[in-house]
């Protein structure tokens, strides 16, 4: 079960890819020559554009510097949620663990071990 997340992860990106160099391509070949006067491209060199739009714009940050929440992102959020059930009676406990097991099931087993 748990080689096909794995799999359609990589079908997920490929596609991505995929769909991805193929829209900057047709985006490129339909309205830089008309306007600019330039060459077509190929898919390859669409890809190319991706990558180095990428770096020039978009940097090689790792996912915790964009969470919304100043500089931590994810370390925040768990943060912030360890404070709140610190303030939780037993009850009020019980009842949000009861609460996410109902909503996102095998999932929360695993977080309460």
């Amino acid at each position: 079960m748990k080689k096909f997340w794995f799999l359609k992860g990589f079908a997920i990106v490929a596609a991505f890819i995929f769909i991805g160099g193929f829209a900057v391509m047709s985006l490129w070949n339909w309205l830089i020559p008309s306007i600019f006067g330039l060459t077509t491209i190929t898919w390859v060199q669409a890809l190319g554009l991706l990558v180095l739009s990428k770096i020039l714009f978009g940097g090689f940050r790792g996912r915790g510097h964009c969470g919304g929440y100043g500089g931590g992102g994810h370390h925040f959020w768990k943060q912030r949620m360890a404070e709140r059930m610190e303030k939780m009676s037993p009850e009020e406990k019980e009842h949000f663990r009861a609460k996410m097991k109902n909503r996102w099931g095998k999932w929360t087993e695993k977080s309460e071990e």
